[in-house]
Formats: structure tokens, C-alpha cells, sequence
């Protein structure tokens, strides 16, 4: 077995979800071995396994609900060679990496006692996220690892959450927490440091940024204890004027990285990072909690706090209190701010363990699987607490987002009106939260095509959480909507200033640059989107988009064929083939785009079209988008293509017809 090597321990009703695992990490240049045969035993295969366990450098044990309902297994008998290994190591060796697929308990887990005294990873069905692949990448370098490389990600607690605005609290607790974020801005409005600059964002002095708090405790139930009071502190930093405060999505982009203090500010352009650990020993829970200076990795304040181990949410609420009387003492007292909870009402982990898993899946958007895995989450969340707005506002945004992207007549009217009884359930729970306002507002958006009601609501989300860049994307896009491309750009911007790793805001920001022609600006913001989530639909598109623009038709074609696999594909390859010299590829092109997806691209025939200076048949075809209500046309005012014919009467005609100004309204307004 190769130096370094993972040894991959399963049950083989596990084979597929392990085959995914090893396959994850191979893609990354890491052994692993795992044995696919059923066939295990015998004194030859005895010895083999004694070796490759006895040589490799960590053991990754696959449970489930199969490891638990049998009760023999060759896979018990590997995990006790490797507990045999583990107990000649050093304390603060990593070697037993346990990885659970779907829910079984840890708690109550049939594994032997050492797999319950370290963290356990849940990667659902066996899907391997980047972030689980590095964290084995770390374990295996000889290198330490920093204090922010020991914790395990987790797939709900991980990936951006759009269209949400971040933890939420009871108002007792608000005014404990909102604290730190007064004194934070008092420390900082006194520093007279020099910003720190970087190829990748200028820092300003008034910003800082939350890390999640590493856990160190060995139970997966404390990564929401220790994310929980991370999210408190950004909610709580968010509510003041002139603060810079990143967002969860980026901050947490920094889970387990090993880039050092600088280097993370740099990035996120930020003076200030809040930064920390979590421990449960038994009964007591020990906290870390410390205030770097970005420019020179000093600290500016640390303290460690031990608390009795009670009920999590209360001893989250006490340890936040504790960590903001400290902030107060070394920094400044100031005004307090609300903020909004995204607790369930009825205080279930279980409850909050759903939604941000949920947000996971809703968030990846890789595929119509995973708005149906986050619609089954959020599901359960409300199967659990009822009251839970936050879990009904992200139902309505998965429903919706589901109808949109993938289905079609009955079904998508179906999905829609689900979505629409959520987004009122969101609303009549928590008529002041403002992602209930987004969730109603994309609903207006997608499925009723009431742009002037969309906006009211995204510019009540953003009244109700003005510092937040969900909020400020949003209103963004519907300005772009009505063709104010610039203001569009201005708030985009904005809301990237507080979440800089959001790849779909930078998708967005590119299509509106390209609107205004802006292209060498459009592509570098969009190669920057697809730097992030390389497998991300539409993405390929937007930058195949920005090539036709140029009359590059290979740089098109190229573009094209890096788009992931499906509609979004072959809208690209049609597009980037109308502009090349081979007339036969470009109408075999469109004749696959027409037979495959004119029911779900219907408004991109007509983009096609365009290109071929066809005006009837564009016209035609947006008129069948508008017939099929495809959410294309809410792009008509941005689109390069279809702007070809601004001046043409029919063009006038059909913005008045759904409801958008002409772009002579737009001009005369700029």
C-alpha cells in the first residue's frame, strides 16, 4: 500500500457511496484502497487487510443504517484493527476519520467507544464535498495543522446561503449579542491603520470578518453549537452603518484553512477577523475567542471561557453573552441592534440540523435532485417545528427555484403553489423577517411575473436588514429588470463587498457588465464565478455569451463545450455556433435546442434567432416565452442579443406587454 495512503472500511450494502468517496479523493491525488469484492475472509486476506491497515495513514470507517442493523461484518473486524493501531499513536494523532452517510444517531451509534471521541463527517449518500477532500489532503501532510484546520465540515453547515439573512435570536439575547458588534465598531473606528491591499481586495479599516469557530469537541452535534455563535456574531456585527461585516457564505468559505491571518483579510478585505475554537469535555464546554488584527496577525483581544454543558441553545446564548461583556471591557460600549432568529421557535437541534442541510442542497443547485433533497429537508424541519419561518421561507425559495429551472405545465403550477403556501406561512409567522420577504418576492418574480411587486418586497427585506447582500442582490437584479443596468451593477457590487466568494452574485454582475459591453470586465468577474464552482450551471454560458459579443466564435465554441452537460450546454452550443462559418452546425444546433428544451428554453430560441438576424421568428418566440411564462424574459433589458432590435416597434410593443419599460422609458429615466 503507497506511503500516505487512506484505507476505506465499509459494509458492502455501502459499496456505491464508498466507490464515491474513493473516487472524490483519487480525483485529488490521494490512495486510497478499498476491497469491492463481497468475498472477504480467509487467512491470506487476513493478512492483507492486518498490512494495509498496519500501513496506511488514516482509516475512514463508512456507517449507516446497514453497519447498524448487522450485527457481524468483516468491516467490525477492520475497525478493531484499526482501534488496535490508534492505541500506539500519540493522543493528537488523527487517525480514525468515521464518516457517517445518511442519519444514523453518533450517540447511539454500534461502533466501538474511541469512533465517538472524534468528530464524525456526514456526507449524504456518500457525496464528497471539495471541503472534505482537503481536510484528508491536510491529515495526510506531515505539516501541523493550524488551530482553524482541526474541525470537520459538515455538507449542512457548509455552502453559501442565498437569500438569507444569517442566524436569528430571541430579543433578550439580541441585545447581549449586538453588543460585541458596537464594540467591535468602536475598537475599530479608533485603529488608524493603513489598509492592507492586495491583488484581490483592497481592505478597508472599519471590516472585519467572523470565522466559523473551530470545533474541537470530537461530536458533530457541536459544529452547530460552534457555527451558531459564529452566524450570532455576523448577524450582530451586520446591524451597524459604516461596518464592513463579511457574510457567512464567504467567512465560512475559510473553514479548515490553513492560510494565515493575512492572507484570509486580504482576500475577504477585511482589517479584522473574530476567530475561535470550541471544546466539550465531558460536562464543560471551553470556548476561545480571539480578535486579529489582519495586517500583522496580532491579537488584539483573546479570552477563554469554560461553561457547564446544559442545553445547547442556552449555553450558546450565554457563551455569545460572555464573549460580549468581554468585547465591551477591551473595547467600546455602544447603541444595540436587533436581529432576527433563525432558531426553530421550539428550540429543536433537530429542527435547525435540517435547515442547514437543507441550504446545502438548495444552495449547490447542481441539479433538479437537489432543490427536491432541500424541499425533503426543509420538510422535516417543519414536520418538527411548525412555527419554523425560516424553514418555510426556504421551502418557497426550493419549490420555486424547482418550478423555474425544471418542470414544466401542471407540475410546475403545482410547485409554484406549494411554494406560494410556504412563502404566506414564512410571512404570517414572520411578517418582519426578511427572508420570508425574498422567498415571497422570488415567488413574484417567477411565477406571477410581477416585477413591481417583486421589487416591493425585496426593498422591504433590505429596510428590514439593510447591511444585508442577499437583500441588496436582489433589489439589484430587479433594477437590472427594468433595465437600470448601472444601479444594478452599483448594488451587486455591494452585496460581493460583503460575501466576495458568492459565485452565482459574480454570474449575475458579469451578464450585467456584458449588457453595457463591458466585457473585459464581465469575463474576469465571471472566470472568478467559475474559479468558485466550476461545475455550476449557466456559468460557461455567461462567458460563452461574452465571446459571441466579441465575434470570437472559437473562443465561443470552446466556452461552450465547458458548460456542464444538459439545456444550458446546448443553448451554448447553439449560440456560439451561429457565429462561426459553418452554417450546417449552427442550424443542427438550433434544430437541438428546438427539439430538446423548447418547452424550458424557450425564451433562448429566441435569442438564437436573433443572432441569425431573423427578426419574425424572434419575435414569434418570444412570444411563446411569454405564453409559457419562461423567466428568460425577465432578462429582456440586459440581453445583447435580443437589444438588437430596441428600436424596433415590436420590441416597445412587447415590453409594454409584460409589463417592462421600453428602452426608450429606460433612457429618458437616465
Amino acid at each position: 500500500m503507497p506511503a500516505g495512503a487512506v484505507f476505506l472500511s465499509y459494509a458492502s450494502e455501502d459499496l456505491a457511496a464508498a466507490e464515491q468517496i474513493a473516487t472524490a479523493l483519487r480525483s485529488a491525488g490521494i490512495e486510497v484502497w478499498f476491497d469491492k469484492s463481497e468475498l472477504r475472509g480467509g487467512d491470506a486476506w487476513d493478512r492483507q487487510i492486518r498490512q494495509r491497515i498496519h500501513d496506511c495513514r488514516l482509516f475512514i470507517a463508512v456507517i449507516s443504517a446497514h453497519t447498524e442493523a448487522r450485527d457481524e461484518g468483516y468491516f467490525r473486524r477492520e475497525w478493531r484493527l484499526a482501534v488496535e493501531r490508534a492505541g500506539d499513536m500519540a493522543e493528537d494523532k488523527a487517525f480514525v476519520v468515521p464518516v457517517a452517510i445518511d442519519g444514523t444517531s453518533e450517540r447511539s451509534a454500534r461502533v466501538p467507544d474511541s469512533f465517538k471521541h472524534v468528530q464524525w463527517t456526514r456526507l449524504p449518500g456518500g457525496e464528497t464535498p471539495p471541503t472534505f477532500v482537503d481536510r484528508v489532503r491536510r491529515l495526510l501532510s506531515p505539516a501541523q495543522p493550524d488551530k482553524r484546520a482541526s474541525s470537520v465540515p459538515h455538507p449542512g453547515a457548509l455552502a453559501p446561503a442565498d437569500r438569507r439573512p444569517v442566524l436569528l435570536r430571541r430579543a433578550a439575547v439580541l441585545l447581549a449579542i449586538a453588543t460585541v458588534a458596537v464594540l467591535a465598531l468602536g475598537y475599530l473606528a479608533r485603529q488608524q491603520l493603513l489598509p492592507l491591499t492586495s491583488p484581490l481586495k483592497a481592505v478597508t479599516t472599519k471590516s472585519i470578518a467572523v470565522l466559523p469557530l473551530t470545533n474541537e469537541s470530537g461530536e458533530v452535534s457541536q459544529q452547530y453549537f460552534s457555527d451558531g455563535i459564529s452566524e450570532d456574531l455576523i448577524t450582530a456585527l451586520s446591524q451597524f452603518p459604516g461596518l464592513k461585516v463579511i457574510g457567512r457564505t464567504s467567512a465560512f468559505t475559510f473553514r479548515d484553512s490553513k492560510e494565515d491571518s493575512r492572507s484570509i483579510g486580504s482576500k475577504l478585505g477585511v482589517a479584522h477577523l473574530l476567530e475561535g475554537s470550541v471544546r466539550r469535555s465531558g460536562e464543560t464546554v471551553r470556548v476561545t475567542a480571539e480578535l486579529i488584527d489582519t495586517a500583522d496577525g496580532s491579537t488584539q483581544w483573546s479570552e477563554r471561557y469554560d461553561r457547564p454543558y446544559k442545553d445547547l441553545f442556552a449555553l450558546q446564548d450565554e457563551i455569545t453573552r460572555a464573549v460580549a461583556g468581554a468585547l465591551r471591557a477591551k473595547l467600546l460600549s455602544g447603541e444595540h441592534a436587533a436581529a432576527q432568529s433563525e432558531r426553530p421557535p421550539g428550540g429543536s437541534l433537530e429542527a435547525y440540523n435540517a435547515v442547514l442541510q437543507g441550504r446545502f442542497y438548495q444552495d449547490r443547485n447542481k441539479a433538479e435532485a437537489d432543490y427536491r433533497k432541500a424541499i425533503e429537508l426543509y420538510t422535516q424541519a417543519i414536520a418538527i417545528d411548525p412555527r419554523y419561518a425560516v424553514a418555510w421561507s426556504g421551502l418557497s425559495r426550493s419549490w420555486t427555484a424547482l418550478s423555474a429551472n425544471y418542470l414544466e405545465g401542471a407540475h410546475a403550477q403545482e410547485a409554484y403553489a406549494k411554494a406560494r403556501e410556504a412563502a404566506a406561512r414564512a410571512l404570517t409567522l414572520a411578517p418582519d423577517l426578511a427572508a420570508a420577504h425574498l422567498a415571497r418576492g422570488f415567488l413574484l418574480q417567477l411565477a406571477d411575473f410581477d416585477w413591481r411587486g417583486a421589487e416591493a418586497e425585496s426593498r422591504r427585506a433590505l429596510a428590514l436588514a439593510p447591511n444585508d447582500g442577499e437583500a441588496k442582490f436582489a433589489c439589484g437584479n430587479f433594477l437590472a429588470t427594468f433595465g437600470e443596468v448601472q444601479q444594478a451593477i452599483d448594488l451587486t457590487r455591494q452585496a460581493l463587498a460583503t460575501d466576495p466568494l458568492r459565485a452565482n452574485w459574480s454570474n449575475w454582475l458579469a451578464s450585467y457588465l456584458s449588457a453595457l459591453n463591458r466585457l473585459d470586465e464581465a469575463e474576469r468577474v465571471v472566470r472568478r464565478a467559475i474559479e468558485l464552482q466550476p461545475a455550476t450551471a449557466s456559468y460557461h454560458y455567461t462567458l460563452t455569451v461574452i465571446e459571441v459579443q466579441r465575434g470570437d466564435a472559437k473562443a465561443a465554441l470552446a466556452a461552450a463545450h465547458q458548460e456542464s452537460p444538459g439545456n444550458w450546454q446546448d443553448i451554448a452550443l447553439a449560440v456560439a455556433q451561429q457565429i462561426g462559418g459553418d452554417r450546417r452546425a449552427a442550424d443542427a444546433a438550433l434544430r437541438t435546442l428546438v427539439e430538446k428544451w423548447a418547452g424550458v428554453a424557450t425564451y433562448q430560441i429566441a435569442e438564437v434567432y436573433a443572432l441569425r438576424n431573423d427578426a419574425k421568428a424572434t419575435f414569434d418566440w418570444l412570444d411563446r416565452a411569454w405564453s409559457d411564462r419562461d423567466p428568460g424574459v425577465g432578462t429582456l433589458l440586459i440581453d445583447p442579443f435580443l437589444l438588437r432590435y430596441k428600436d424596433d416597434p415590436r420590441f416597445a410593443a412587447f415590453c409594454r406587454k409584460i409589463g417592462l419599460p421600453t428602452p426608450a422609458e429606460v433612457q429618458g429615466r437616465t
